[in-house]
């Protein structure tokens, strides 16, 4: 997902339009080519399609650029006079749509906050869309990634009855990526399974304060996922600042894309608690004093609090490797050589996480200058810091294709004993 980025500035809204940190992707419709705009944070609930001069106006609403300067702007790169009511009325149209910072999406955002702190439950938000929204269907679903040709086969695994002590998985859709999800969880189905989940997920939205965990408990089409009071209680007690962002959790997948595996494959045999918490920092971040520090602080705490519990647990970190086309910012689709290489390389990061090495893996990342947008590292650094145990093995690995441009996004499953 490409993201347009932003910066605020204290100027009128109206004329100094900012835009929010919205994702866009291209689409074709016959031969011409569009751009089409979502919120990821799901603040705002449609989609907008634009053609290309458009996208090329709003590129430029980063509070930097008045609206008189991107007419002048839009005349030099197209030859055409832009009209100010033209501009004014797309200003109105994406205010309206919550496409904009300024006071009504900040109203929005305080509302959809609200709305969930006050919610029971963390509602099921993707069932029906990327799963089956019925439990016996899921149910079936999830057996049926199991047995097919993609997934695991049925040899029990090395580390049968062994305490498993954590897991990579996507955070792809599942009617896609759940055969490779089942190669992850075959290997938590054979072990010796812990009653308490740490689920770490990619926030794709991004975050402020770096981790952002809930205290709600998770409802899917199989039930309802019961959070760890004590566990998250202790959290909020010591770094409050970690719940600042919890409403976050409505709109993600990547937590809630682990739980039906969970439920299925252990919850229906005994009651098991998660600890769900939200991540977004990035391997050059780890350079900034503050950024480190922050991680630090939270991961270091969690982990005492963990062992200080005494009871045996499971990290799952949700996570996507490379993202690479024109919809994640590459000037061209890849090519089936460029994919080729870019899982070379996918399986050489990797390596260092199978070695359970964390800053290693960071530095991997740093060294490629992230060119290939690794959006998982945050939960997989996350979970090398929060585990102990002797090995980590790559179980499967594959991709996804995300548009008519072939924009590919890479995943894999781990298993850590």
């Amino acid at each position: 997902m490409s993201y347009i980025m932003t910066t605020s500035a204290a100027k009128d809204p109206k004329q100094y339009p900012v835009l929010r940190n919205l994702q866009f992707s291209p689409i074709k419709k016959g031969e011409e080519q569009y751009i089409v705009l979502w919120d990821p944070t799901g603040l705002g609930k449609e989609k907008l399609v634009l053609p290309l001069n458009y996208f090329f106006i709003v590129q430029h609403f980063d509070g930097e650029h008045s609206l008189q300067d991107i007419g002048a702007l839009y005349l030099k790169r197209f030859g055409e006079f832009l009209m100010p009511n033209k501009i004014e009325q797309l200003v109105v149209d994406l205010d309206q749509k919550l496409f904009l910072e300024g006071d009504r999406a900040e109203a929005a955002r305080q509302l959809a906050q609200n709305e969930y702190r006050q919610s029971q439950l963390r509602k099921a938000a993707f069932a029906g869309r990327c799963y089956e929204a019925d439990g016996a269907k899921l149910a079936k679903q999830i057996d049926g990634f199991f047995s097919s040709k993609e997934g695991p086969d049925f040899k029990p695994s090395e580390n049968q009855g062994k305490k498993i002590k954590g897991l990579v998985s996507p955070t792809y859709d599942l009617k896609q990526a759940g055969p490779i999800y089942a190669w992850g969880y075959k290997q938590l189905q054979e072990a010796e399974q812990p009653d308490l989940y740490v689920v770490l997920g990619t926030a794709y939205a991004g975050l402020e304060s770096i981790f952002a965990v809930t205290d709600k408990d998770f409802e899917t089409p199989l039930g309802v996922v019961a959070t760890d009071q004590a566990i998250v209680g202790a959290l909020k007690v010591q770094m409050p600042q970690c719940f600042a962002e919890d409403h976050c959790h409505q709109a993600e997948h990547a937590i809630e894309f682990q739980l039906p595996f969970l439920q299925h494959l252990v919850g229906s045999k005994k009651r098991i608690t998660i600890v769900p918490i939200l991540t977004s920092f990035s391997a050059s971040s780890l350079r900034d004093a503050t950024v480190r520090q922050s991680v630090e602080q939270f991961l270091t705490g969690l982990r005492d609090l963990l062992v200080a519990s005494g009871r045996d647990y499971c990290v799952i970190a949700g996570a996507e490797l490379a993202h690479l086309g024109m919809r994640y910012g590459d000037s061209a689709p890849p090519t089936d050589f460029s994919f080729h290489r870019s899982m070379q390389h996918d399986l050489e990061m990797l390596k260092p996480v199978e070695e359970l090495k964390p800053e290693e893996f960071a530095a991997y990342i740093v060294k490629e200058n992230d060119q290939r947008r690794i959006s998982g590292f945050s939960t997989i650094f996350s979970l090398l810091r929060l585990i102990q145990a002797e090995k980590g093995q790559v179980l499967r690995y594959d991709r996804g294709i995300t548009d008519q441009y072939n924009s590919t996004v890479t995943y894999a499953s781990m298993s850590f004993f």
